[in-house]
């Protein structure tokens, strides 16, 4: 575990972009909320309401499109992340399709590469849950784990990133 001070001098990485419009924190705020809101919105869809289809996608896609990140990397990420939602509503046994918004909450968050080990961690529960949920009246269960699951490895992936590789020493050629 890195000392105190390391994770003093540490900064999120895209709290020093500069941002056309709003604050960080409310584009951070906004943007979660809007992807929870439209998550929750589009696997509540049914034949009755298909209108949180659209309004679900719409609400994802937009959260995906305002957090505070690099404007090509919220580009990239809007038509997979919103794709996989849809694949969701065929059941538990799609629960491995969460690894593609986890790639891009990677990339939008800007992780160094070393912290993109951590995806190991929704790809092993969603070869683990398939044996326990297969029917989708089990989906609810089977959603709850995979978010938990989620959100430990973003944590742990951002813990990774707050962590500065060791320093090797410099050669006396390479000091001039």
């Amino acid at each position: 575990m890195p000392s105190d001070a390391r994770f003093a001098q540490w900064r999120e990485p895209t709290r020093s972009l500069p941002l056309v419009w709003g604050t960080y924190a409310d584009r951070y705020v906004a943007g979660i909320v809007l992807l929870i809101a439209g998550g929750i919105g589009l696997q509540a869809s049914n034949t009755f309401t298909n209108f949180f289809l659209l309004q679900g996608a719409l609400a994802y896609a937009v959260g995906w499109s305002i957090l505070p990140s690099r404007g090509w990397r919220r580009i990239l990420v809007v038509a997979p992340a919103t794709g996989q939602l849809w694949l969701l509503l065929t059941g538990p046994l799609s629960v491995w399709t969460l690894t593609v918004p986890y790639l891009a909450w990677l990339l939008v968050r800007h992780r160094p590469l070393r912290s993109y080990v951590t995806v190991l961690l929704p790809i092993a529960s969603s070869l683990v849950l398939p044996n326990f949920f297969t029917e989708y009246t089990s989906m609810l269960p089977a959603l709850a784990i995979s978010l938990a699951v989620l959100v430990a490895s973003a944590w742990l992936a951002r813990l990774l990133a707050m962590t500065k590789r060791p320093r090797t020493k410099q050669l006396p050629s390479e000091t001039s």
